[in-house]
């Protein structure tokens, strides 16, 4: 889905890691929600309280979840999941457009 219809976006960004990382949040009719960001090259470490889904629009990434010591590495088109009350690492090699979005 390339766009969303009849939705409350947040103004206000969500800013990380000195600006290198930042979202805006999308709010549906149904109370849900997602993410809409940019995340600069750079490593990072997010934590979790939902499961989140994240959706790569464009870039190329690594990521690790919480206990683990693989990395996998996807781009654009692609997604990965996070299960809830955890945390992920993040390598990220070229500029990456994501949709995060909050599972219950």
């Amino acid at each position: 889905m390339s766009e969303f219809s009849n939705v409350t976006v947040t103004r206000e960004a969500n800013v990380y890691f000195d600006g290198k990382v930042t979202s805006r949040k999308v709010t549906f009719e149904d109370g849900s929600y997602k993410t809409l960001g940019i995340m600069m090259q750079g490593d990072y470490t997010f934590g979790t309280e939902k499961a989140e889904l994240m959706e790569i629009m464009a870039g190329e990434l690594s990521y690790r979840l919480k206990d683990t010591t693989e990395w996998h590495h996807i781009k654009g088109g692609e997604s990965f999941n996070v299960p809830a009350n955890s945390s992920f690492d993040i390598k990220i090699t070229e500029l990456v457009d994501y949709c995060c979005t909050y599972l219950d």
